[in-house]
């Protein structure tokens, strides 16, 4: 603006001069002398010179306004790149030109408009990526649906629930996706009451597995949402099944020896003590239930033991393997004499475990008292440990007794569970020994296998890591 300005000035003074001398020379032509003055101007000379002095002006203003022009535009593209890349763009790092017009304040202006708009980015970069990482990482299954009951956000975990092999879930309905009309009347009565609703129901495409869900209404860009988490309570509604299954079979194992007790001595006292005959018999009865109903304790103690790994300590001893076998073959051969079955050590080699020999001997006993007592009079027993392929002990126990059917294989290792029940409690069972094996083995990180034919004999194997001889 200041150049223009002086420039309409210069050609002002220049046209005012060039008239000025003209009009002079035009009216005093006598008071020089001819000889002492210049030529005089004529009206073509003086046109001829503000024709020139126009021409340069406005040939000074097509440069300056060139170079004005040339400025601005190269500031107002700069200010375009500028607010183009927001946010966070490539010219957030450029300096600033440092001018104090309108377009220089423009510019820091922007500029500090870009600085915050990153800052906010990054923000909002890090928290959905905390979030993704917090949801990505949640066992519970997180749904969201809008308010037409399309999905709108799901983890990893509910995916996993619901068995979803696709890739899209985003904007499809919710029954597309969860063919359960119980999750699907929830969340629609989340978002008709406003109220948050639990339920508890059991997914059919989910292997049968049981949720608990809370779902309540959220709010979103669209409107309002629901949003359900799901917990998977499939564990623990088993171990509660199992707790009420342990709780009705101790029981049902306690009431049978308690009535014989309670009978017999009601019998004793209303006269029974009279009779000479009969009254030892009966205090027998007594005794007999009596030592079951110890037997069925001390088993109970002896299973809660091996559970809490946590409170005891796992011993960690080297245990002779031909010894422990040794010591239960001995303990249990008077009862093999009683019922006629041969017990035969064969091929026991001198092999090492480690973990505890007094817990190994009772898994021992228990087995090889099983093996004599569902056997038939004049059956064998055979016992042997050897070094298996892998490396490890295998210890067989194998009879020639009433065998085991197949269907009942897979679950003779429960607490409480019998094949026949009426021959297990005549033979004095507690039907807690298979499991306590189980349990005893597991602690020593080994496993048993067991192989049956229905009247032919079982054949238990146990599989144990063989311990270093070094370490005695």
């Amino acid at each position: 603006m200041l150049m223009a300005l002086t420039l309409v000035a210069v050609t002002l003074v220049a046209v005012d001069y060039t008239l000025s001398r003209h009009a002079g020379e035009s009216t005093s032509p006598a008071l020089t002398s001819p000889a002492l003055t210049s030529p005089a101007l004529t009206s073509s000379d003086v046109r001829q010179r503000v024709l020139v002095i126009s021409l340069g002006s406005a040939l000074l203003a097509l440069v300056i306004a060139t170079f004005v022009s040339r400025s601005l535009t190269l500031r107002v593209r700069r200010l375009k790149l500028l607010a183009e890349s927001f946010p966070g763009g490539t010219l957030r790092d450029s300096p600033i030109e440092d001018s104090s017009d309108e377009l220089g304040a423009l510019e820091r202006a922007l500029g500090g408009v870009a600085i915050e708009l990153q800052k906010l980015l990054d923000r909002l970069r890090y928290e959905s990526t905390r979030r993704e990482a917090i949801l990505s990482g949640m066992t519970e299954g997180v749904l969201a649906v809008d308010h037409e009951l399309r999905v709108t956000f799901c983890n990893a975990a509910f995916l996993r629930a619901i068995d979803h092999l696709g890739s899209r879930f985003e904007g499809r309905f919710l029954l597309e996706v969860v063919r359960d009309p119980g999750l699907h009347e929830l969340l629609r009565s989340v978002l008709t009451t406003g109220e948050s609703q639990k339920l508890r129901f059991k997914l059919s495409a989910a292997n049968a597995r049981t949720f608990e869900v809370q779902a309540t209404q959220l709010e979103m860009p669209s409107g309002l949402g629901a949003i359900a988490i799901l917990h998977d309570i499939t564990d623990l509604e088993r171990l509660e099944q199992v707790r009420k299954d342990f709780v009705a079979n101790v029981s049902h194992e306690l009431r049978t020896p308690l009535a014989g007790i309670i009978g017999y001595a009601d019998t004793l006292l209303d006269g029974a003590l009279e009779d000479q005959k009969n009254k030892r018999h009966f205090v027998e009865i007594i005794r007999t239930n009596a030592v079951r109903l110890n037997s069925i304790a001390a088993d109970l103690l002896i299973l809660s033991e091996l559970e809490s790994t946590i409170e005891t300590p796992i011993e960690t001893d080297v245990i002779s393997v031909r010894g422990v076998l040794e010591g239960a073959m001995a303990t249990v051969a008077s009862e093999a004499r009683l019922r006629n079955v041969s017990m035969i050590g064969d091929d026991v080699d001198s092999l090492f475990v480690s973990g505890s020999r007094l817990r190994l001997e009772q898994a021992l006993l228990n087995l090889m008292a099983n093996a004599i007592k569902f056997n038939r009079p004049g059956g064998e027993v055979r016992v042997r440990a050897a070094c298996n392929p892998a490396g490890q002990v295998a210890i067989t126990i194998a009879d020639t007794g009433v065998g085991i059917p197949s269907q009942d294989l897979p679950r003779i290792f429960e607490r409480f569970y019998r094949v026949d029940k009426a021959r297990s409690r005549q033979v004095g069972g507690t039907g807690l020994g298979l499991s306590i094996v189980k349990h005893v083995v597991e602690r020593m990180n080994g496993s048993i296998t067991v192989e049956s034919q229905l009247g032919r004999g079982s054949t238990f194997t146990l599989t144990l890591p063989r311990a270093s001889v070094t370490n005695l």
